[in-house]
């Protein structure tokens, strides 16, 4: 997925098993924000810093879903533990992060496996790309700073 693209109507489904759709943000600009894992220290900043400013993010036009390949009882605990007031769509097929090319091999302390690339797409009104923060920009406990500032 880059810049320009037209998002999918269908997303995936959340922490409840619901449906999450594109149209479900009509009128609003989507943060559609990819995370390794549920409960790791990056990632909770990044979630709580995100929690910690939606308001201002809605009051920009905003919307905000995370996304992680965890099942769905992982993210009903992520959600529970810090209060977030957003939806977790939980990929565990792999579809969406392929979709929008956020998988691949990692490489930590010598050891090489595959996992999500922390990448954030806004995608306008229209449904189309219009920015991605890629995994080496992302300040994690400084993220919707970054969204609202449009860096």
């Amino acid at each position: 997925m880059e810049i320009g693209d037209k998002a999918p109507e269908l997303l995936g489904y959340d922490e409840n098993g619901d449906a999450v759709r594109l149209s479900d943000f009509a009128g609003k600009k989507l943060v559609l924000y990819f995370y390794p894992k549920d409960l790791t220290s990056g990632c909770t900043a990044e979630a709580c810093n995100l929690r910690d400013n939606l308001s201002s993010l809605n009051d920009s036009g905003y919307a905000v879903v995370g996304v992680s390949v965890d099942d769905a009882k992982s993210h009903q605990k992520f959600i529970a533990k810090h209060e977030l007031p957003f939806h977790l769509i939980a990929d565990t097929d792999k579809s969406l992060v392929e979709q929008f090319g956020v998988w691949g091999e990692k490489s930590m302390y010598g050891r090489k496996y595959f996992g999500t690339f922390r990448t954030t797409f806004i995608i306008n009104e229209e449904g189309v790309v219009e920015r991605i923060i890629g995994p080496k920009k992302i300040k994690t406990k400084d993220h919707a700073n970054q969204i609202l500032s449009g860096v």
